[in-house]
């Protein structure tokens, strides 16, 4: 039965290849021995496969790092060869095609065919220079234009929002208790809130993260430990769901299922907030308007976490250390401060030095 089950493995490898080379244009003659080639590359019994194209390349790389790469990655990875067969049709793609002019056309393709915003165009650039550098790795590209600084990740910064203490404390004083499935959302946002995590550690704390008054998390996407003491909030929080969970704390859903309940608790705390969003879209830029709630994620509690420690003068390096921020270039980006509230904290600051030299005088 063993043996089956991997001769049935074999069989379906084998034609998943041959449907793939089936595709492939100009076609080629499809023989035992390129079949063979291909299988023992996707098995890692050879460093180069026999005939690779890109896209080929894409598809043996994605299966090789199917369990050592996040589901997320991978999904990433799949788009992308989605967007790459698309963009060329029934063609395939040779190493030797992929210069300035293969970038800037599949720009083209992803701005005005597909009219994805810049962030998502950069996302697949950087997936494409992933496949690229790995291919060149193993010897088999040799073409380099991809590391011209014009074959460039795109990207602009996102407008997004942060929720300032007094609104954290309108959802945190929300009477939900008719509502359990709203309550336990409102409750495991608001530990983001207050610890700056990530949806993928606060969603997944265990009774041994929890030591003396503190959360002691090793991160998933950064493997770094943090040390983030217990806000009274999330003690208050805690004590409710004691008796319930052994990390006395409520039950993740899906991220995406909290974010959609997040807009629905957000706009019962009065969040009405009018927010424009500018951004690129395909060749256009736009504005749109939405009220606050309809723009609140759970990557909100962790803006909210860094944006509010900043505003009170907590050190940047500090919060850096919890956020994982490896640059203050890169946490300056990704805090939420307005004009009026920078000019604000350097009001603050000059008073504080003023009455410091009214002190010495």
């Amino acid at each position: 039965s063993d043996i089956n089950y991997k001769l049935e493995g074999l069989k379906k490898d084998a034609m998943d290849i041959y449907r793939s080379l089936d595709l492939e244009r100009p076609r080629k003659p499809i023989t035992p021995e390129l079949i063979k080639s291909k299988l023992d590359y996707a098995y890692g019994r050879t460093e180069t496969p026999f005939s690779f194209n890109f896209i080929s390349f894409i598809e043996f790389y994605i299966k090789q790092v199917e369990t050592t790469k996040k589901e997320s990655t991978l999904k990433g990875y799949r788009n992308t060869l989605t967007h790459l067969k698309e963009f060329k049709g029934k063609k395939h793609i040779e190493f030797e095609d992929i210069n300035l002019d293969f970038y800037n056309d599949f720009n083209e393709f992803l701005i005005k065919k597909k009219e994805f915003a810049t962030n998502t165009i950069g996302k697949q650039i950087k997936n494409v220079k992933v496949f690229l550098n790995e291919a060149t790795e193993r010897g088999i590209n040799k073409k380099l234009d991809f590391k011209s600084k014009r074959f460039k990740v795109v990207s602009e910064e996102a407008d997004t929002i942060y929720l300032p203490e007094s609104e954290i404390q309108d959802l945190f004083d929300l009477d939900l208790s008719e509502n359990p499935r709203l309550e336990r959302v409102r409750d495991l946002f608001i530990v983001g809130c207050w610890t700056g995590l990530r949806f993928s550690d606060f969603s997944q704390i265990a009774p041994e993260n929890i030591k003396n008054g503190k959360f002691h998390i090793r991160t998933q996407k950064t493997d770094e430990s943090v040390i983030i003491p217990i806000h009274w909030m999330v003690s208050d929080i805690m004590k409710r769901y004691k008796d319930d969970f052994e990390n006395s704390l409520p039950p993740s859903l899906s991220n995406q299922k909290m974010n959609e309940y997040l807009k629905e608790i957000g706009k019962m705390a009065g969040l009405l907030e009018r927010i424009n969003i500018s951004k690129n879209k395909g060749s256009q830029r736009g504005t749109e308007t939405y009220y606050k709630y309809e723009l609140v994620t759970t990557h909100t509690a962790r803006r909210s976490f860094a944006t509010n420690l900043y505003l009170q003068e907590f050190p940047s390096i500090g919060i850096m250390k919890i956020t994982g921020h490896r640059t203050e270039r890169a946490f300056m980006k990704y805090i939420k401060v307005t004009q009026e509230q920078n000019a604000e904290k350097l009001e603050k600051f000059w008073n504080g030095k003023k009455q410091n030299l009214k002190k010495l005088a």
